[in-house]
């Protein structure tokens, strides 16, 4: 019997994120794998006596639709087969973590990593970063999606007051790209762009569905087709979402998500990218059928 896991977070009520679970596991399901879905407020694996355990049961592949990298590493250490990986969902997690792992490999907004504070800091850091990026700052806390924890500062105050609330939290400064509240969103499936849109959002610089962007057809150009590629590739990603910024007639990897939703895209292009997910994994996993 071929079987799998679909994890979710169990903390998380977004409509949306029931709705990539359901889907995904009906395509799964029609292609005659059994799906059981575990949500992460449930025991899922824990570091016992002696070695690592599992409470998920026997399975062909685990599909994780979450960040946590604690339970990923857990489980690929009790034998589980996980798609994306332990340490490709731990790059994309950490925006800094990704920029790290992309550079000099593809072309990205010059980013900044503000440095480990114990204590409210002084501004110093601060007018060395204004002095790099120049204004507008885009200001990011590394572990965030939907466009949560990013703001943009126009000017030296707003950036000091930013990065004062931020104290104590993981955070970059970026380089602004571009006019705002547009960018190219890819999905890449198994090492190939399968699908893509544009976001505009023309009352906020983020562009994200989530803070209210709109999703538009777009042709994707063979530049940021390739570069998307690059991305998953160079991150090791089976499935994800890159985000690209165009500025000065040049396309910039902005972002990579390893679990980015797909009904907004589904909706704009009418690609069931649900469906070649599933069709993907089955044959990742049962090549012989």
């Amino acid at each position: 019997m071929k079987k799998c896991a679909v994890i979710t977070n169990g903390y998380c009520s977004y409509p949306s994120v029931a709705k990539q679970v359901e889907e995904l596991s009906d395509e799964l399901n029609e292609l005659g794998v059994a799906v059981k879905i575990v949500k992460t407020d449930e025991l899922i694996a824990y570091v016992d006596v002696d070695s690592p355990r599992s409470l998920i049961g026997e399975r062909d592949f685990v599909v994780y639709l979450d960040k946590d990298p604690y339970i990923t590493h857990l489980l690929e250490k009790c034998g589980y087969k996980l798609v994306n990986s332990a340490k490709s969902i731990e790059l994309c997690d950490d925006k800094m973590k990704t920029h790290i792992a992309l550079s000099g490999v593809l072309p990205m907004p010059k980013t900044v990593s503000f440095p480990l504070a114990y204590q409210t800091p002084d501004e110093a850091f601060c007018l060395h970063a204004e002095r790099l990026l120049g204004y507008p700052i885009v200001v990011k806390e590394v572990f965030g999606s939907m466009g949560k924890g990013v703001y943009l500062c126009r000017n030296r105050d707003e950036l000091l007051l930013i990065n004062s609330r931020l104290c104590g939290k993981p955070h970059v400064f970026q380089e602004f790209i571009g006019k705002g509240g547009e960018d190219i969103r890819v999905i890449v499936l198994g090492g190939s762009a399968v699908a893509a849109m544009k976001r505009v959002n023309d009352n906020d610089f983020r562009s994200n569905i989530a803070a209210g962007g709109v999703g538009t057809t777009v042709i994707l150009t063979d530049t940021d087709k390739e570069l998307a590629e690059l991305a998953a590739k160079t991150l090791k990603l089976d499935y994800c979402g890159v985000d690209i910024l165009h500025g000065d007639d040049k396309s910039y990897v902005c972002e990579v998500n390893s679990n980015a939703f797909w009904s907004g895209i589904s909706k704009v292009t009418g690609i069931n990218i649900a469906g070649l997910y599933a069709k993907y994994l089955y044959g990742k996993f049962y090549p012989r059928g």
